[in-house]
């Protein structure tokens, strides 16, 4: 095989440290930031609160079928965002590869910041209460909107840097464990959303 001519750049493959790492650049940081920042003004413009409604913030709240649920940094739902993160560089890579891994990650958190809106809408806050276990749920806080954000962008960033068998095996234990955990997950939570079933909803209640 011919090696490259010297002084010509060589191009990374998807996924590889080098020339590929630099793709990611401050101004494609900044865009995504203001993205977030946009949703958060969006929302509380809405009338979501900054904060619970306690006016605690917590790093973590595990309790689902709970007003405090959906309200802290992170709850089992956080996972879920990650992987919206896995999907969203996967897609990405296969219908936008000519664009920079920088603005496919300013393209994912428009995306993810637009389903927090439009998740925090009456339709979908009443969908959510009548079609699966989240009976205690009335939207998210801002913090926690802006917070599933940046999960979204965690998954996105691992799943540029690490293999794809990993993210794979991540994907698997986060779903298979908060399904343990808490008797739901993303597939679940999709399922529900889309086409509520009365036995999946009897086991999700404990029945």
């Amino acid at each position: 095989m011919d090696s490259a001519p010297e002084g010509s750049p060589v191009p990374s493959a998807p996924g590889s440290h080098g020339a590929d790492a630099r793709l990611v650049r401050f101004r494609h940081l900044l865009a995504a930031a203001a993205v977030i920042l946009l949703a958060a003004i969006v929302l509380r413009g809405m009338g979501r609160v900054l904060i619970s409604k306690s006016g605690e913030v917590k790093l973590w709240h595990g309790i689902v079928q709970s007003s405090e649920n959906a309200q802290h940094i992170s709850d089992w739902y956080t996972f879920s965002h990650i992987i919206h993160g896995f999907a969203f560089y996967g897609l990405l890579h296969l219908f936008a590869r000519r664009l920079s891994v920088g603005a496919r990650l300013v393209i994912a958190t428009a995306v993810e910041a637009g389903w927090e809106v439009l998740e925090n809408t009456n339709f979908i806050i009443e969908r959510y209460r009548e079609g699966t276990i989240s009976l205690d749920y009335f939207g998210d806080s801002v913090l926690n909107s802006a917070c599933d954000i940046l999960a979204m962008v965690l998954g996105f960033l691992l799943a540029w840097r690490l293999p794809v068998w990993s993210i794979i095996a991540l994907t698997i234990a986060m779903e298979v464990g908060v399904l343990i955990a808490i008797r739901d997950n993303l597939a679940l939570n999709i399922i529900m959303l889309l086409y509520p079933l009365e036995a999946i909803r009897r086991w999700q209640s404990g029945g």
